[in-house]
């Protein structure tokens, strides 16, 4: 992979022994073992770090005589949470992946460079965001399908939360640095002290303080606030394999050029669902009112509940496959990747059969309304008719991230939602589907979007390996 780092730049420093025993592990540990090793802190970090809006959404909906308003509200507000996530995994999932294969070819400093430019990416959208978003809230809460009932919700849950968006950015942009060290779990309990704290003080500031939905988003960026600083706390510390050093924090353009490049697929993937809510918010606004809005709220955040923790498989993988192509060793990559598919294959199947199952017991999670939970269980299996193949995108997807793949990465980041869904979503209703035609539309995304991938992927894998290969390759 080339640099083109400048030629009087200091001497490379190499892993120390001791650091390449904690990274090696990566290239010899046992597949399965590895897998289960660092998925299971992964997972249950994804899981953990859902809890921050899915809590707040679930103590809102059973707010006294206003609580379906206020969820509705909140839900309002998701696409620009989504947008705060979505900068930070432009940096981190950017930047992590590459950080990895330098590890795995020995280069630690060239691995340093990246994470310190990409703490310094961080630092400049955090401050670029939370004015930004400030400064228009109102009108952007509007566009997005605030009605006049819903607005005063949203705009005081988002106004506290915007201050804490450079919390948001380091919690979750960094921590991908530490698990691309193979330390899967510091990196789960980074987010566990964040997420405990958040369910202890959600029913304090919102019942207790009566505080509300401002009462939610306090707690939820005071809890950030707490994760951001473990988190830096790690990278400085002589435990981490990668440590954040100021000479490189200082923006390097070549750099932070690979980091970007890498990192618009997952901005893509990521972002992209706030444009999808922005239109199925305004569609169900339409054509079916503020119970239409408040069940997209709802099923929104069951597919976060079913997304959440096939990405944390995808992503607690993601080291073993950079680090081992990194260190040219193909033949732990591919078997990787089989056991990746066979087990993101099984959770988003057992996926499909609960929502499918039991839809109402999920709505009820969420709010006490009965029209509103019968809405949900009518709808929600058609919504959600494509999950169980998602498996197999996130597998092939992920592994297209891990391998440096930036262009192939940005298309299927594009397809699924950019390309299929979202003119779906316009076209469908129009042609006399109405809010149904809404719920259909995501489906009809998934499966295209899923053919495809496997496709490319299929036709892709062996020859990007053999690309990249300049030595002699363990076949």
């Amino acid at each position: 992979m080339g640099w083109g780092f400048d030629s009087k730049s200091r001497k490379e420093r190499q892993v120390t022994p001791v650091e390449e025993r904690e990274s090696n592990v990566l290239g010899t540990a046992p597949i399965g073992r590895l897998m289960l090793k660092l998925a299971v802190p992964a997972v249950a970090a994804q899981f953990i770090n859902m809890l921050y809006n899915i809590v707040d959404r679930i103590y809102i909906g059973h707010i006294p005589e206003v609580g379906d308003l206020a969820l509705t509200g909140v839900g309002v507000t998701f696409p620009i949470i989504t947008l705060v996530s979505a900068f930070a995994a432009f940096a981190g999932q950017g930047g992590a992946p590459l950080a990895a294969i330098q590890l795995g070819a020995g280069k630690k400093d060239q691995a340093e460079r990246i994470l310190g430019n990409s703490l310094a990416l961080l630092l400049m959208t955090a401050a670029v965001l939370t004015v930004g978003f400030s400064a228009f809230k109102e009108p952007i809460l509007r566009a997005f399908g605030a009605s006049d009932a819903t607005i005063g919700y949203a705009s005081s849950y988002i106004g506290i939360y915007l201050l804490g968006t450079v919390f948001v950015q380091l919690a979750l942009g960094l921590n991908t640095f530490i698990s691309a060290q193979g330390k899967a779990m510091t990196a789960m309990l980074s987010v566990l002290i964040g997420a405990v704290l958040n369910i202890v003080l959600d029913p304090i500031f919102i019942f207790v303080f009566q505080w509300g939905v401002r009462g939610a988003a306090l707690a939820t960026i005071l809890s950030q606030a707490v994760s951001a600083c473990w988190v830096l706390a790690f990278l400085c510390c002589p435990h981490s394999i990668l440590r954040i050093r100021r000479a490189y924090v200082r923006p390097d353009p070549r750099v932070m050029g690979k980091i970007a490049g890498l990192g618009v697929a997952p901005f893509i993937m990521q972002s992209t669902e706030s444009l999808v809510t922005v239109v199925l918010n305004t569609g169900m606004q339409t054509y079916g009112g503020d119970l239409y809005v408040g069940s997209i709220t709802i099923i929104q955040s069951i597919m976060q509940m079913i997304v959440m923790p096939t990405q944390g498989i995808t992503q607690g993988v993601q080291p073993i496959m950079s680090y081992n192509y990194g260190a040219k060793n193909y033949r732990r990559v591919r078997q990787t990747f089989k056991r990746l598919l066979a087990v993101t294959m099984t959770v988003t199947c057992s996926a499909f059969i609960m929502v499918a199952l039991i839809p109402g017991v999920l709505a009820r999670i969420f709010t006490p309304e009965q029209e509103l939970i019968q809405l949900v269980s009518r709808v929600m299996p058609l919504f959600f008719g494509g999950i169980w193949a998602f498996g197999a995108q996130m597998a092939c997807q992920q592994t297209f991230l891990a391998l440096g793949q930036a262009k192939i990465s940005v298309f299927l980041a594009l397809l699924r939602k950019v390309i299929l869904l979202i003119p779906l979503a316009i076209l469908l209703p129009k042609l006399g589907m109405g809010t149904d035609g809404l719920f259909y539309a995501e489906p009809i995304a998934d499966i295209i979007a899923i053919v495809t991938t496997v496709v490319l992927f299929a036709r892709n894998f062996e020859k990007m390996l053999y690309q990249h290969t300049d030595t002699k390759v363990k076949k």
